[in-house]
């Protein structure tokens, strides 16, 4: 068998069943090796950007690494805003990046690059394959790699020539080490800070975020007072019904200093010290309130939900969680707003369903009307790098295909990697996409104001302006290929809402709202 065959053999092997690619000639060899392994699905992206975003959702909500294939250094480079999230995310991710042939480098064709820098920018693991015989043992050590808890981007750079020679040799899978072990002593200097006089506030991230995390909180919180907050972007936040419910870490550094304000101990379990997402004059990047101690029960690599469960009954042994009651908003009526779009989605939404949040500004509703809804996952952009909320609910679906997925996307945000609705029609994927046009950049504008800019004067508006032309997402959505629809009411949201929930394949809905003040 050639390389390409063992490497593709040797990654089913070892429990990778989805590639996400965007392929050209260096990778032609894996696209034909693809015929010989009917394990591993094909899904075929039209950006490199929707190829590495849908393997972070998929991931995500699979629990285990997705392939991605890029070609060369552009490939690698069209697709890094995504990684970027998917390393913030602390996604396992196998990323295939083709190659020249090796002595074709010396010829500086048009698409040489240094792949191997921008394989380094991801501070992952990586590895340049330069051997056919050795490519299978590569490609098992890859994901391995990308599994080393709490998950990372290990990328492999195939060369065409190894991928093309024959005397592949297949690899079985590896061992994966387990989380760390939160130690004793960290477990009571935690014990010693929910006790300590003043206000304690436990900062969730990571696992912490899934049920048994969230659960061992409340009865933490239930027992010392201590204040719990959620990181602002996990990568994966189970709520709804019958689950503990928390606030998350507001974006804006205005409103996680109120919410941290009084803290005398804050306790991080998987979450990192809190710090403002960007420098403004004046005003201090760290958050922490000064004067608080800080003290990591678990980094986000530890075994932070046996940590907290440890803490639990140490300071709250026999105590039940407070658990949100099952509770939707009623349907509203008339023109939609940002607030009432959000209560027709709590409303509605079904059992069990997975949510892309990149609702941006529009979004700061959707968190309370949804409270109460039945239970789900929201996965949140967590690298801040717009262009994600499309990709991720292709590759969550691909994941569960036997769950609804909703896609909240900022209109913006939306035309980075709107291709991926492409690759949703061809797979026919349950996401319905509830687009919300403001025809505007609306966080910007709000910048413009926050950082202390001068003037903000016609042209500088124009800049955060997304009208003139208006974009009409209704149409760029059926060119390709999925159902749209356009809603300027509740009622229509809800019945158009309703109408793609019942209807199996992908579907958009363009939700027009007022522009921002």
């Amino acid at each position: 068998m050639n390389g390409a065959q063992s490497l593709i053999q040797s990654l089913v092997d070892s429990g990778v069943e989805v590639c996400f690619g965007n392929p050209g000639t260096s990778e032609m060899h894996f696209v034909a090796a693809l015929d010989s392994v009917p394990q591993m699905r094909a899904v075929l992206g039209l950006f490199e950007g929707a190829v590495t975003g849908a393997a972070d959702g998929y991931a995500r909500i699979a629990g285990k690494p997705a392939a991605t294939l890029l070609h060369l250094g552009p490939g690698m480079a069209n697709g890094l805003a995504n990684l970027h999230n998917a390393r913030r995310a602390h996604t396992p991710i196998v990323n295939i990046v083709g190659d020249h042939a090796t002595y074709h480098h010396g010829f500086d064709a048009p698409l040489e690059s240094n792949i191997d820098a921008l394989t380094e920018w991801l501070e992952g693991w990586s590895r340049r394959s330069d051997s056919t015989a050795t490519v299978g043992s590569d490609a098992a050590d890859a994901v391995a790699a990308s599994m080393d808890p709490p998950g990372r981007i290990a990328t492999l750079v195939l060369p065409a020539d190894v991928s093309w020679s024959e005397g592949g040799v297949l690899a079985g899978p590896r061992d994966i080490p387990g989380r760390a072990e939160v130690t004793a002593a960290q477990i009571d200097s935690v014990v010693g800070a929910l006790n300590a006089e003043g206000r304690a506030t436990l900062l969730l991230g990571g696992v912490a975020c899934s049920e048994a995390g969230l659960r061992a909180a409340s009865r933490i919180a239930v027992a010392t007072g201590a204040q719990i907050l959620v990181e602002t972007f996990p990568a994966r936040l189970q709520r709804g019904a019958g689950l503990p419910s928390f606030e998350r870490l507001g974006y804006f550094a205005e409103h996680a200093t109120e919410q941290l304000r009084g803290t005398t101990q804050l306790v991080l379990a998987g979450a990192v010290s809190p710090v403002s997402f960007f420098a403004y004059p004046g005003k201090p990047s760290d958050l922490v309130p000064d004067g608080a101690a800080v003290t990591t029960l678990a980094n986000v690599s530890d075994d932070v939900v046996g940590a907290l469960e440890a803490v639990a009954e140490l300071v709250a042994p026999g105590v039940e969680p407070v658990l949100q009651e099952a509770n939707r908003p009623s349907l509203p009526s008339g023109p939609l707003d940002v607030r009432n779009w959000a209560d027709v989605i709590g409303a509605l939404l079904p059992d069990d369903a997975i949510i892309s949040d990149e609702a941006a500004t529009s979004g700061w509703a959707i968190p309370i009307a949804l409270a109460g809804a039945p239970r789900h996952d929201v996965l949140t952009l967590t690298g801040g790098a717009i262009g994600q909320g499309i990709p991720v609910a292709t590759g969550a679906a691909v994941a569960a295909p036997e769950r609804p997925v909703i896609n909240l996307e900022a209109d913006g945000s939306a035309m980075y990697t709107i291709t991926a609705l492409w690759t949703q029609a061809r797979e026919q994927l349950n996401v319905t996409t509830i687009l919300l046009n403001n025809r505007a950049y609306a966080i910007l504008r709000g910048e413009l104001q926050r950082v202390g800019a001068e003037g903000g004067g016609v042209v500088a508006q124009s800049m955060l302006d997304l009208s003139s032309p208006n974009m009409d997402y209704v149409k760029i959505s059926e060119g390709l290929g999925v159902p749209a629809s356009r809603a300027n009411t509740a009622e229509e949201l809800a019945e158009q809402f309703a109408a793609a929930l019942a209807e199996p394949g992908p579907h958009l809905i363009e939700v027009m709202l007022p522009p921002p003040s």
